[in-house]
């Protein structure tokens, strides 16, 4: 009986073992990439939370407010419940400040409780606009010729019947406007207001024409 010779096909053998090998640095390739993603999500997780932090802090925003039980709430509704940032604030701040500044030189009057200027207004002769509307005034006074920073005078919807000649010394005044009143007629020395750039008489039915000198 003869011996039996056993064959081992190597390259078989070799290419079942690739195959192992292959798949197992693949599995150990995409454990890593999950690991690299996770991390940089973690990292990215921190970044945004750090960044909200500073943007709390820069409004003012109490701490318990955004940590709560150690962890950080990152809830967009946290930093508009607590408004603008401090550079936009500054902004209107400043601005307010400017309206309040440039309302100084404004006069404001309205309501059908006035039948005259107050005499306190004699006095205020820095003012540079009058508004006035609403009122049962008559007659502009003749002191407002005193008034020569006056660039615009909204005088509408009042009871006003004549334009006095002293309008004519108000050399800066751009914007007269007398709508809606009882004007007959308009005085000559209008003509003076070299600067009026815009005037409005609409309203006062009994205005058939206006002087050559205007």
């Amino acid at each position: 009986m003869g011996h039996q010779v056993i064959i081992f096909d190597f390259s078989l053998i070799r290419g079942l073992w690739e195959t192992r090998v292959k798949k197992s640095k693949e599995r150990q390739k995409k454990e890593e990439e999950r690991l690299e993603k996770s991390s940089l999500e973690k990292l990215n997780s921190l970044g945004r939370e750090w960044n909200f932090i500073l943007e709390c802090r820069k409004r003012g925003i109490p701490q318990a407010k955004y940590l709560r039980n150690g962890f950080v709430d990152t809830n967009e509704k946290i930093l508009d419940t607590y408004g603008k940032t401090p550079q936009i604030q500054k902004r209107r701040a400043l601005s307010d400040e400017a309206d309040k500044e440039r309302n100084k030189f404004i006069f404001r009057l309205s309501g059908e409780q006035w039948m005259e200027f107050p005499d306190s207004l004699k006095e205020q002769t820095y003012l540079k606009e009058w508004h006035v509307c609403n009122t049962l005034i008559q007659t502009i006074p003749a002191y407002i010729a005193s008034f020569q920073d006056l660039t615009v005078l909204e005088l509408s919807k009042n009871q006003i019947n004549h334009l006095p000649v002293e309008i004519g010394c108000l050399k800066n005044l751009k914007v007269l406007n007398v709508s809606f009143n009882n004007l007959k007629s308009v005085p000559p020395e209008l003509g003076d207001c070299e600067n009026l750039e815009k005037l409005d008489l609409s309203g006062n039915m009994e205005i058939t024409e206006l002087p050559f000198e205007v």
